[in-house]
């Protein structure tokens, strides 16, 4: 038989089972998510999280705002906790704003490539397309809330099926590839219903944006309130 490089397998099996918007049409995951508290148009929750690593002498950048040596990786996921985006190249000290600015994902968002929004916490920039946390004097926060706890029950399930992504004792890139390796089996073991382990939820949503919001991303937040929430 021919033989097909391991690092080629990995990319094909990573496109298959890791795919934005989901392996679901567009409009089927905008159901499931309106049908969790009846926030419109949600095609993705996104958020990072930490994956603790050993300690890197001399490598400062690894060390996070809590004092751990981590990599930090974004990810996104649909009603299902299906993880439909990764990005895992980041060490633990970068923000996650950051991160999704030099995302591909928020190229294509930029570019106008996909017919709805994500949700993130206040840790983001709210924009256009992209809906963070509602002002406490508007309708509307707690369906943006439940809506997007859906990604820390994801984070919750790929962690409590992982034990070892507790803390990974592996070089920063070979973590990041653990990681990637599973999100994907994590996918494969959702799709086929096994059994979802206890979920253990850990909000971490205490960052501020680098950027300020955006006025169209206001704007877009308004017109989902006056036409939705009110």
């Amino acid at each position: 038989a021919e033989y097909v490089a391991k690092s080629v397998v990995c990319r094909a099996i990573r496109k298959v089972f890791v795919l934005f918007l989901s392996h679901l049409r567009p409009q089927a995951v905008k159901q499931k998510f309106f049908a969790i508290a009846g926030f419109p148009n949600v095609i993705g929750a996104i958020d990072c999280t930490h994956i603790p690593i050993k300690g890197i002498p001399n490598e400062g950048d690894f060390v996070n705002r809590k004092g751990v040596h981590s990599v930090n990786v974004q990810m996104v996921c649909d009603s299902l906790c299906h993880i439909t985006n990764v990005e895992a190249k980041w060490p633990g000290s970068v923000h996650d704003s950051r991160i999704f600015r030099e995302s591909h994902l928020f190229q294509r968002f930029e570019h106008g490539d996909y017919n709805g929004v994500l949700i993130g916490d206040k840790g983001y920039a709210c924009r256009q397309y992209f809906m963070t946390p509602f002002p406490d004097t508007d309708p509307g926060p707690q369906a943006l809330t439940r809506t997007r706890a859906r990604i820390e029950m994801t984070f919750g399930q790929l962690k409590g099926r992982f034990q070892c992504l507790k803390i990974l004792r592996v070089a920063p890139d070979r973590a990041c590839d653990i990681t990637v390796a599973c999100s994907v089996l994590h996918n494969i073991a959702t799709i086929r219903k096994e059994r979802t382990p206890v979920v253990e939820m850990h909000p971490d949503d205490d960052l501020q944006p680098v950027h300020l919001d955006q006025p169209s991303g206001k704007a877009a937040r308004d017109r989902i309130v006056e036409y939705h929430f009110t």
